[in-house]
């Protein structure tokens, strides 16, 4: 994202193949945030995803802020829940590996049936198996019915609870003991392509995201020079293109500074940035504020209609 909020924006439709939509804009520099909204088949999902990170010495923490919203409108279920860390090891020396850790909760708000899962950290001393995964999907009452295990980069399966025993007939620390169905997987991890690690370990569909595309809206990250230089190979150049266009974002702040100090001195009121296509409202969920897609990209898209978007790259 550049420096300043510029309504960047980015889209892919892959209706015709995966079924799915989705459009992100860049909606706040401090701190940097992303709105974003993808429709498939009768489903819908949204998020405001920004993020806090600390620096360690050996491994960099990136912790995401914000919540992941999914509903099903047909059956009127709304999921919510929040993602877990992702720790950058070997920052300095070494070669790099990523380990996603914390706890998740996913809530269904209409039945307030919820899904416990645990993403266990690495340990050196534990002699559980790496990038564990493990969780329980209770109802309102608290009554587990199925079990989650596996890898997070590799595979999930789902348990069906059949039976409960007794806690009092339970192992140790009064656990229940739960009987369940044979494992079934819900989710593989879709094989690479052959020779991906020349390709910066990208899966087919991150290769496929910075393709130019006909018919985007002219604020659209594949449109930055600086990216397209850069995926080219021209570094020096895309820095070079980098640095002119943080200069024109530049000017652009200090002409909204001016005109807000303009309008301070004539007593009234001035418009601060507002995002194109996304609107902050409340929450309904959490009641905390959050920016809303307002419906309209799409048809935009539609009519080649894009008046309302700002010159945001070099002219």
């Amino acid at each position: 994202m550049l420096e300043k909020d510029n309504c960047e924006t980015y889209e892919c439709d892959r209706q015709a193949d995966l079924g799915w939509r989705t459009i992100s804009e860049q909606v706040s520099h401090h701190p940097p945030m992303l709105a974003q909204y993808a429709e498939g088949r009768d489903w819908r999902v949204w998020q405001e995803f920004t993020m806090t990170s600390k620096f360690r010495g050996k491994y960099l923490q990136v912790i995401p802020l914000g919540i992941v919203h999914l509903e099903f409108p047909e059956s009127g279920y709304h999921f919510t829940w929040k993602k877990v860390t992702t720790t950058v090891h070997n920052i300095i020396v070494g070669k790099l590996w990523v380990d996603n850790h914390g706890d998740m909760e996913i809530i269904n708000h209409q039945t307030n049936d919820r899904c416990h899962v645990k993403f266990h950290p690495y340990s050196y001393f534990s002699r559980d198996s790496e990038r564990k995964v493990t969780g329980v999907v209770t109802d309102s009452l608290g009554a587990a019915h199925w079990i989650l295990q596996g890898k997070w980069d590799s595979k999930m399966e789902v348990l069906r609870v059949v039976n409960t025993a007794d806690a009092r007939n339970a192992s140790e620390g009064g656990k229940p003991i739960l009987e369940t169905t044979t494992p079934k997987v819900i989710w593989k991890r879709v094989i690479p392509p052959s020779e991906y690690e020349k390709m910066y370990n990208f899966t087919v569909l991150a290769c496929q995201l910075n393709e130019p595309e006909d018919g985007v809206a002219p604020t659209d990250s594949r449109f930055r020079p600086d990216q397209r230089l850069m995926e080219e190979g021209n570094l020096d150049e895309a820095n070079i293109v980098k640095v002119q266009l943080e200069e024109k974002q530049r000017q652009v702040r200090r002409q909204r500074e001016a005109e807000a100090e303009r309008a301070a001195r004539e007593g009234r009121p001035y418009l601060p940035y507002e995002p194109v296509w996304f609107k902050k409202d409340k929450d309904p969920i959490t009641g905390n504020p959050i920016h809303i897609y307002q419906g309209e990209y799409w048809k935009a898209k539609e009519t080649q209609q894009w008046e309302r978007c700002p010159s945001i790259y070099l002219d």
